[in-house]
């Protein structure tokens, strides 16, 4: 869709839920002149990540994920726009004794506004760094959103409630329905990840038919950002409870894990990539969790099953791995 078009129907959009999606740029109207997107270019054809889209609620989490998430604009040179979604239809029940709903969704939209406009305004300028309010379902709007001019997701999660449950959450949404990357980070109550200045990524990787679209990804991003790929492979252990084995110093020798290695290998001559690989037997999950945690990496790159009509990205084993990962996980 022309920026055009998409910033005239930005401007047609309303109050109610699901409909209001409003760019701010350091005024209380929306400023399109001020607003840029990263044309599709030539260049923008080999970096991935050009355009990350920064979804906050004014939390201590967000405001943690500051630094990280500007760190990571600078890495991929790419533009960050912060987004807000806020809920027109909440009230108190002395509220509508005293004005109607059409005016207190007003008074919201302006707070919110207001909100969204100062935060975080040190490190993220408002000329600079777009602002886009919406109003609704959060994980919907972000979604919605990121389709139209957004090729990379950055979202803070919370170190209690998430780990506990992370079905039914906003990052849960998002992450089974965005069609881009999602970066999501361990937890950012008090802290932020560390920086990816360290550029040592960790691509968990299967033999499946999604296996080439993930590698080529995770090759090209690493590329974009000079970071150190390494592939990690997990094998299903054939004893149950058996517990997990790497082969840090070249111990497993099956024929399953040469077997592996050679598909592997197969992959990265198809995209031109040359990462290093780490075989670990276990439990699945133990086993990626396990070699993750060995490693000296500043992120997990792990693949999301491509939609179906009944189902979405997300299996199990890819929410136990952005559950409990010792560090921020791309699914791609």
């Amino acid at each position: 869709m022309p920026v055009k078009r998409f910033l005239a129907e930005l401007a047609l959009s309303s109050i109610p839920a699901g409909t209001c999606l409003q760019l701010t740029a350091g005024s209380r109207t929306s400023n399109s002149e001020r607003i840029e997107f990263r044309p599709l270019t030539e260049e923008a054809h080999v970096a991935v990540i050009t355009n990350i889209l920064f979804p906050v609620n004014f939390s201590q989490s967000c405001i943690a994920m500051a630094p990280y998430v500007k760190r990571a604009a600078s890495i991929f040179g790419a533009r960050v726009s912060l987004i807000h979604v806020f809920d027109p239809a909440s009230h108190s029940g002395l509220e509508l004794y005293m004005r109607t709903r059409a005016e207190i969704a007003d008074e919201h939209l302006e707070i919110a506004r207001t909100r969204l406009d100062s935060f975080l305004h040190a490190e993220f300028p408002i000329a600079d760094y777009p602002r886009i309010l919406a109003a609704g379902d959060p994980a919907k709007q972000i979604v919605d959103t990121a389709r139209k001019h957004f090729d990379f997701i950055i979202m803070p999660t919370h170190a209690g409630a998430f780990r506990r449950m992370l079905l039914g959450s906003t990052v849960a949404k998002v992450l089974d329905d965005a069609d881009c990357p999602v970066l999501t980070s361990k937890h950012a109550d008090t802290i932020s990840p560390r920086p990816l200045d360290h550029r040592e990524w960790l691509c968990a990787l299967g033999v499946g038919e999604d296996s080439e679209r993930v590698l080529r990804y995770a090759h090209q991003a690493s590329q974009q950002a000079s970071a150190n790929l390494r592939i990690l492979h997990a094998i299903q252990a054939t004893e149950p409870g058996s517990s997990v084995q790497l082969d840090l110093e070249d111990e497993i020798h099956s024929e399953e894990a040469k077997q592996m290695r050679e598909r592997i290998e197969d992959l990265q001559k198809k995209v031109g990539s040359q990462a290093p690989i780490r075989i670990a037997v276990g439990p699945i999950k133990e086993a990626l969790l396990e070699a993750a945690r060995q490693s000296d990496a500043d992120a997990l790159i792990i693949g999301r099953s491509p939609r179906t009509a009944a189902e979405g990205r997300l299996r199990d084993l890819t929410y136990a791995v952005v559950r409990e990962s010792p560090f921020p996980v791309l699914s791609v």
